[in-house]
């Protein structure tokens, strides 16, 4: 647990000069109240059925997360004091080693996703959750379709079985869709809902060959993402074979002068 204590003193003594938003048109950046961790939501136009709404240009990242997870926004507050659950420890290292600042969050279940959204909200003032199916598919096509019909190169956006070399990356690092957004196809799969406590993932990751990864793919949990968990039940926060899933955060439309 060194590498968590370390991250937690940085990032518990470092301070921002203002929690609220700072948006700038299609696009805004959150800042997370005592801590220098902040993150960027682009906008997604309206669709068939589908209001607009803003959704995270990356991947959540173990920066953000761990504000959450390790209680970094409160730290002198005792676990029994918050009235937002948070993951246990979790079995073995969630993030296999492979890097930790600006990796995406991972190894983690729906439950801890939603639960972290619930969080962000608490914390910021502003409403924050998981994408729908809808909305993720609805996304993913404006990511790939340029202007006249062409589509973008799958490759040229995404870790996957070809060049990720069996690990997940930073987010960020491979070039931005259509929408200005990273990584939504490859790196780690995104946690989506599909009605109430209900979820499947969407994207592909970096385990998928290329020629699998669009905006239909899809692929809902099996036993196989938990499997090494020794407890019983299995936990609720985390997937002990499941370092290939992660996610985003979207945001809906809500100010007038956003719609």
């Amino acid at each position: 647990m060194g590498r968590w204590t370390c991250a937690a003193f940085l990032l518990a003594s470092a301070l921002v000069a203002s929690p609220s938003a700072q948006s700038s048109g299609g696009r805004y950046h959150e800042s997370i109240a005592g801590t220098l961790v902040s993150f960027e939501m682009i906008r997604v136009p309206a669709g068939s059925g589908v209001a607009g709404f803003f959704i995270s240009r990356t991947e959540v990242t173990w920066d953000l997360f761990d504000v959450y997870m390790l209680r970094l926004d409160t730290p002198k507050a005792p676990a029994d004091a918050d009235a937002i659950a948070r993951p246990s420890e979790p079995y073995g290292a969630p993030d296999y080693g492979w890097g930790h600042a600006g990796y995406p969050a991972m190894s983690v279940t729906a439950a801890s996703a939603a639960s972290f959204c619930r969080w962000l909200s608490a914390k910021t003032g502003r409403t924050y959750r998981l994408p729908t199916d809808a909305e993720w598919s609805h996304a993913a096509g404006l990511a790939v379709w340029r202007e006249g019909g062409a589509i973008v190169s799958i490759d040229a956006l995404a870790w996957h079985q070809g060049n990720a070399g069996g690990q997940v990356h930073p987010v960020g690092k491979r070039a931005a869709d259509m929408l200005g957004l990273a990584d939504l196809f490859g790196n780690v799969a995104e946690w989506v809902s599909t009605g109430p406590e209900t979820f499947t993932t969407r994207g592909g990751s970096y385990r998928d060959p290329v020629s699998t990864l669009g905006p239909g793919t899809r692929a809902n949990q099996d036993p196989t993402w938990n499997q090494r968990d020794p407890q019983l039940p299995k936990s609720r926060w985390w997937l002990s074979d499941g370092p290939f899933v992660g996610f985003r955060v979207l945001s809906p439309v809500s100010n007038p002068s956003e719609r």
